[in-house]
């Protein structure tokens, strides 16, 4: 009995030493210590960061020059262009050109064979010569009333049938000759000297370079902005550096396919640079606007009713405006109203912000 006393004994003292050691201790160990500061006295009075303004950018909106441009794709092609056919049948007797070669307009280039022609029109002229003879002696006769009229006229018909016929062939022998309609620069040759030729047959192609013409379609929508005179910059994939253009005419309607509208620029191409078929990048200007306010398309934030910003007012802290915009190109937005000149429009922390909160902003221009 007396060892179960002792053990009882040391249990009691031990758990007596346990309590007055580890119970003061507890609230510290678990974190409620009356000296604990409280995790809410560590923010600020608004919650966590509400103590300091948020940094943001923004841009200060000036007026600047701004280009309305539509980026297309078009085609070259030539100022004028057309096959040469021969107008009646022949024996091509003499090519005088060169492929490749430029040529003014009316450059005699094949000549057909015109022996037939010449002797109709030789015959024509001889008979021509006695008609006016006759012609004359009936008309003196007709004066002095020694014929009638009736005789008169039939030798004056025979007189001007004759000079009709005379026409006629002078015109066919003409056309023994095919020259060049316009300036330009001819293609490969498709006969050869000594060959019978039809109205149908093929000499050569003969194509104007100079200027050169621009042909691209535009979307329906920019179609009330098209004007005559407005300017288009193009080049191609080999050169790269854009040349100026001239918008000169256009379709009167919209194509219903693509809902496109075709238009035609010109420019001069004196260095033959620009070929036709050519593949060319556009950019057309639509319109020109000096005083634009411009801003990072990241500072508009969409919403069913429109469009707004946030700006920046003398106090440091956020007004919200509702805008409309204008023009955009890749990286800005045209804002038509709801702000002004040297407004402070935030450009970063747009999602965060909210009216009246005070910003700590930096100037990005």
């Amino acid at each position: 009995m007396k060892k179960q006393t002792k053990i009882i004994l040391v249990v009691v003292i031990v758990a007596v030493i346990a309590v007055i050691f580890i119970y003061p201790r507890r609230d510290t160990i678990m974190g409620g210590g009356k000296n604990a500061p409280s995790p809410a006295s560590t923010q600020g009075p608004g919650g966590p960061g509400q103590g300091q303004p948020l940094p943001v950018n923004v841009v200060e909106l000036r007026p600047e020059r701004l280009e309305n441009n539509l980026s297309v794709t078009g085609t070259i092609i030539p100022n004028e262009t057309v096959n040469l056919r021969p107008e009646i049948a022949g024996l091509v007797k003499k090519i005088t050109f060169r492929e490749g070669e430029f040529v003014r307009k009316g450059t005699p280039l094949v000549y057909l064979n015109d022996d037939e022609l010449r002797a109709q029109y030789q015959r024509l002229e001889y008979t021509k010569k006695l008609f006016e003879s006759q012609e004359n002696r009936q008309k003196q006769l007709l004066e002095k009333e020694a014929i009638s009229q009736e005789e008169y006229d039939i030798v004056l018909n025979q007189f001007n049938t004759n000079l009709a016929d005379l026409r006629l062939v002078e015109a066919q022998l003409n056309k023994t000759i095919i020259r060049a309609p316009f300036d330009g620069v001819l293609g490969l040759r498709q006969i050869s000297e000594g060959s019978v030729i039809g109205t149908g047959d093929i000499i050569a192609s003969i194509v104007n370079i100079d200027p050169i013409k621009i042909e691209f379609s535009i979307p329906e929508r920019y179609a009330n902005q098209v004007q005559l005179g407005s300017k288009v910059f193009f080049s191609n994939e080999a050169g790269g550096q854009e040349v100026e253009g001239t918008v000169y005419a256009y379709e009167p309607n919209i194509d219903a396919g693509t809902r496109t509208l075709k238009l035609r620029a010109t420019s001069p191409n004196k260095e033959r640079r620009f070929l036709p078929g050519m593949f060319v990048r556009i950019k057309y200007i639509l319109g020109v606007e000096e005083n634009a306010l411009m801003v990072p398309s990241e500072a508009i934030i969409p919403e069913l009713s429109g469009y707004k910003v946030f700006v920046v007012n003398a106090e440091g802290k956020v007004e919200e405006r509702q805008v409309s915009i204008g023009t955009r190109t890749d990286r800005y937005v045209q804002l038509v109203n709801g702000v002004k000149e040297g407004d402070l429009v935030l450009t970063t922390g747009v999602l965060q912000v909210r009216a009246g909160m005070p910003v700590n902003y930096n100037k990005i221009n």
